[in-house]
């Protein structure tokens, strides 16, 4: 069903909020659907009282990503949990992410080993690299030094950046 409806419309990766902790059943309602979702998780080992455990937590909270077109939009604002999509000031719509972006975001927490940290800090432009060694080897991105780390950093219009430390012995320059 998702093939065929890609073919005949114009899809995008939108953001969509969600009501406070309802990230996976939102996700899970819009799979149930059929549309295509994405919800950034990642594993953080959280410390209790008298004990520690591992839990999957969401990357982005409350916010979780949709690739629908612009008829889907309203099945998606009619699912339970759902707020609204992600807008830019001043725009009609819903804002829509780049595939190129949502790719390098997704390559990134698919393969980093160390947690990824978002930021919406307002960071100036490093050099663009790539990543030629580790679990990352060929992602793209820009070199940073985020409070005396160096990281490897992916922007996403409308939402920040995402970081992850990689040392800089990883990393080759390239020249745009």
């Amino acid at each position: 069903m998702a093939i065929d409806r890609q073919k005949t419309e114009t899809v995008h990766w939108h953001a969509v909020f969600t009501a406070s902790r309802a990230e996976k059943k939102v996700r899970d309602r819009l799979e149930e659907l059929g549309m295509e979702c994405f919800l950034p998780v990642q594993t953080v080992l959280r410390q209790w009282t008298y004990r520690k455990s591992r839990v999957v937590v969401p990357v982005i909270a409350g916010l979780v990503f949709v690739r629908v077109s612009r008829q889907e939009q309203v099945k998606v604002l009619q699912t339970k949990g759902v707020v609204a999509f992600l807008r830019l000031k001043g725009e009609a719509g819903a804002a829509v992410i780049p595939d190129k972006q949502m790719e390098d975001f997704r390559f990134l927490l698919d393969f980093s080993e160390e947690a990824v940290e978002m930021t919406n800090e307002n960071i100036k432009a490093g050099d663009l690299v790539r990543v030629v060694k580790g679990s990352l080897r060929g992602m793209e991105g820009e070199l940073i030094r985020h409070k005396g780390v160096t990281k490897v950093l992916v922007r996403i219009d409308m939402l920040g950046c995402a970081m992850v430390s990689i040392p800089a012995s990883f990393v080759e320059k390239l020249n745009k």
